[in-house]
């Protein structure tokens, strides 16, 4: 590997120094999201508000779960960040008529059609946040989150859950995701944790188990988007690759994220049976190794490019901060499972792109969006949406990885 700079090596003090410099910044670069009613803005490249834009459930969501990290860290000002991100989901993006949660609302307080599983899972994820930072009514919040996505998204059938009803919740699209399923996953796990309600966490084996069978069928490309049985929709947006939501082709840094998911689920299921846990960790080495081999470096250019075809070759090269944090945390979690130093070494290699490329070492959050050549971009995704897979990227390779990362940083569980 040659020299390479300590503070990009897993493991030393000063790369622990270096998450955290880069983790305080990112709570201060957040401080401005609340609007008035709770919902959170989108910031631009300075941390201002851009009120114009949509107030978002999953993007309050991902706050109230930042901040309550940052609650345990000691950040300054994180409860009353909670407490007004709470406002937001027991208030105005609430649907008192129908239940569950709107999309989100305009600018001018206009209902965002449609109940997304996305959104609901990641109300699941804040409210068990909160709930641990010990707000008030996170814990009744996390029971309603609960018993909505129970009853309107989770199919105990098939094991899996479906993506989209009609604001009414009376028509369901037939469409399926894996990305809904991949956070419920995350926000699974992290209600089993908090209320010690273990069959969330038998439900996340469950999806678990259907996405490595499609995986292993796919050369360990996960099939992204299915037809109402389950079935894979490979050509899904074919004629739009860039799609926010739904990508054309397979997704690199899901695969990575998908990977470090399902190794937490493994350690924390298997926990006294460690032959079945690491061969599940087997499983997320191939989810992993064959994302960076398509994804890492893949045209000639650092970083972990967006989308590729099914044979791996690079669709959409643009390069998503999220996709790197992915990167991060799940060479990470698999160094700490298989002591291989392979995973260490490419840890360093992500964190030297992260400072010298990605970072805004000015404003103090990440670039989202790069192109192909690393140059700023912003089609995709303008403006930063939340602060949520940069924040975690600086803690989960250091914290245990068979609890959700709220859990184990109140805890202090470090690996």
């Amino acid at each position: 590997m040659g020299e390479m700079n300590k503070k990009y090596m897993l493991g030393t003090v000063e790369n622990e120094k270096f998450m955290k410099e880069i983790r305080e910044d990112l709570f201060r670069f957040g401080h401005q999201f609340p609007s008035p009613g709770g919902g959170s803005y989108y910031l631009g490249d300075d941390g201002t508000p851009w009120k114009e834009r949509p107030r978002e459930t999953w993007i309050t969501s991902r706050m109230i779960h930042v901040y309550s990290i940052a609650s345990f860290l000691g950040h300054e000002g994180s409860e009353a960040l909670i407490d007004a991100g709470l406002k937001g989901l027991m208030g105005e993006l609430r649907d008192k008529e129908y239940n569950g949660w709107y999309a989100g609302l305009t600018a001018n307080d206009e209902i965002l059609p449609n109940k997304q599983c996305y959104a609901h899972a990641f109300v699941i994820l804040a409210s068990a946040s909160a709930t641990l930072a010990g707000r008030p009514g996170a814990k009744e919040l996390l029971a309603d989150a609960l018993e909505v996505y129970d009853k309107d998204f989770w199919n105990e059938e098939e094991g899996l859950s479906c993506d989209t009803w009609n604001t009414e919740f009376m028509v369901l699209d037939e469409y399926r995701g894996i990305n809904a399923n991949m956070h419920t996953v995350e926000a699974f796990l992290a209600a089993a944790d908090v209320t010690g309600d273990d069959k969330y966490r038998e439900r996340a084996g469950r999806i678990v188990e259907h996405v490595l069978d499609w995986a292993e069928g796919n050369n360990w490309r996960i099939p992204e988007h299915f037809t109402s049985d389950w079935t894979p929709d490979l050509e899904c947006n074919a004629d739009k690759p860039d799609d926010p939501f739904k990508p054309y082709g397979a997704t690199p840094g899901h695969g990575l994220e998908w990977s470090r998911l399902i190794a937490q689920w493994a350690l924390s299921t298997y926990e006294y049976d460690p032959d079945e846990a690491y061969a599940y960790i087997e499983k997320c080495e191939h989810l992993y190794n064959r994302a960076i081999a398509d994804g890492w470096n893949a045209d000639g250019a650092l970083g972990v490019l967006y989308t590729t075809d099914w044979n791996g070759k690079p669709v959409v090269r643009d390069r998503m901060h999220w996709t790197l944090c992915e990167a991060i945390n799940t060479a990470a979690v698999l160094y700490h499972a298989t002591g291989n130093k392979k995973y260490a070494e490419e840890y360093a290699e992500f964190m030297k792109y992260l400072d010298e490329v990605v970072l805004d070492h000015v404003n103090g959050s990440w670039f989202h969006q790069l192109d192909e050549n690393n140059r700023l971009k912003g089609t995709v995704w303008p403006g930063k949406s939340d602060l949520y897979h940069a924040v975690q990227a600086t803690l989960i390779p250091y914290y245990a990885a068979n609890l959700s990362i709220a859990v184990a940083v109140k805890e202090g569980e470090k690996c």
